[in-house]
């Protein structure tokens, strides 16, 4: 998990440590929550937007401590992440491979129920058109996109090499770390959440 932790770091890609399923106790999660509604997809630390980082040496002590915390990923710095369901994701998917200049960046499975597309994160020049995402506020009730989520500023996914309850994974459908392209290249949100869109509408 350190391992990969600092992949993404040598990516630039902000770094926090995220609670991981509980494989001896109780409780499905090993966070402090009694029913935690997202078990082992969360930070560990409240104060995980402060925290998160690229810096190597934290890394390491982190998960010396916690080496089998999860790995999150803070979105809003340097990328953002449209997360829909998977059918969704899958679809979208083709049509943005079968879409002439049009390339998607990497794109991850949560389990097999969501799928995260990254795409470049917005500039702070648009503040005031964009929200603030958490991962229970709109556009997840917004009814021409059911389930779409849009992860930017004060907000967060999972990362690839995590795990999950149930023996379950976080996973790269197509991956970061491509020969050549580092930082990896990453599409218009924009026109991602176009395809996405279409999708939604057919």
């Amino acid at each position: 998990m350190l391992a990969s932790a600092q992949e993404y770091a040598a990516l630039g890609w902000p770094v926090c440590r995220g609670a991981s399923p509980d494989r001896v106790g109780p409780r499905s999660c090993t966070c402090d929550r009694m029913g935690c509604p997202d078990p082992g997809v969360h930070p560990m630390s409240a104060a995980w937007a402060t925290e998160a980082t690229t810096d190597a040496a934290v890394l390491e002590r982190w998960w010396k401590i916690e080496p089998d915390a999860n790995i999150i990923l803070a979105t809003g710095r340097v990328f953002d992440v449209l997360d829909v369901p998977a059918d969704t994701g899958t679809l979208a998917l083709a049509r943005m491979d079968a879409h002439h200049g049009f390339a998607p960046g990497p794109v991850a499975s949560v389990g097999g129920l969501r799928t995260l597309f990254f795409v470049a994160t917005r500039s702070p020049v648009d503040e005031d058109e964009w929200w603030s995402c958490s991962l229970d506020c709109v556009p997840e009730t917004v009814d021409d996109s059911p389930g779409l989520r849009w992860h930017c500023r004060d907000s967060y996914v999972p990362a690839p090499g995590s795990v999950l309850p149930g023996n379950g994974e976080v996973t790269w459908i197509r991956s970061a770390f491509v020969l050549g392209a580092t930082p990896p290249v990453l599409p218009d949100p924009i026109a991602a959440l176009s395809l996405l869109a279409d999708v939604y509408e057919a």
